[in-house]
């Protein structure tokens, strides 16, 4: 059965799966601007225990590499390429999106890490790797797909590569920029289209309540001014 491994920032392969593998944490800073603590309150004042980030799939998928070593043991390697909204994501790892051998041939992957534990200020999309050897002697699926949150990605010739280019809203530069609903202002320097944002984000009026922060990281937030249109904040949650 394949086992998935994955690493971040190096080339070296990590320990088998099943064997209890060791991820690399990414080298981004983990700080927030002026970002909220979303854990829970604790009003005796009693220290908490700290608990590990969630793992969630990564915002995107940018590319797929499968390439097939010379030297023995011979074996294939998948190199995945993707997005975060924000820094502070770590731990990313390649793994199958269900148990057993599919009928199609095909391997179903989703590329995961472990969430930031806070708010972080929109800044732009932070590239993500990870690497995954197959088994030595394991023949090569007939294609490989590749799901992220925003995107699925798929790669038919093997070994090969497939890239793709991600257009969509970082939030990095919508502060101070007119908010514009789908379908009414075309492209320019000074909006932020509804059609040009990622999926699942969110707009915060001036004059409307919040349900809270769900600690959805893959969530881009735009908060609204007075005027109820131009951008005064922008964070991934």
């Amino acid at each position: 059965m394949t086992k998935l491994f994955a690493l971040a920032g190096a080339f070296a392969i990590a320990a088998a799966l099943s064997a209890g593998p060791a991820w690399a944490q990414d080298t981004s800073s983990d700080e927030s601007a002026g970002s909220q603590d979303v854990g829970q309150s604790n009003p005796t004042g009693a220290p908490q225990a700290y608990t590990t980030p969630p793992a969630a799939p990564v915002l995107f998928i940018t590319s797929i590499e499968v390439v097939q070593t010379t030297l023995d043991p011979k074996q294939a390697i998948i190199k995945v390429r993707g997005l975060t909204g924000s820094r502070g994501w770590s731990g990313p790892q390649l793994v199958p999106l269900y148990e057993g051998v599919p009928a199609d041939g095909i391997l179903d992957l989703q590329f995961i890490a472990q969430t930031p534990d806070q708010t972080q200020k929109a800044e732009s999309f932070v590239p993500i790797y990870a690497i995954s050897p197959l088994d030595p002697g394991d023949k090569l699926p007939k294609t490989i797909r590749v799901r992220g949150v925003g995107n699925v990605m798929l790669l038919t010739q093997l070994p090969g590569t497939i890239e793709t280019t991600i257009t969509k809203e970082d939030g990095s530069k919508a502060v101070g920029k007119t908010w514009a609903e789908k379908g009414t202002a075309p492209a320019g320097d000074n909006v932020v289209r509804e059609e040009d944002m990622p999926r699942n984000f969110r707009i915060i009026p001036p004059k409307k309540g919040v349900a809270g922060i769900t600690h959805n990281m893959n969530r881009l937030n735009l908060v609204l001014g007075e005027d109820g249109k131009t951008i005064t904040w922008a964070f991934w949650e």
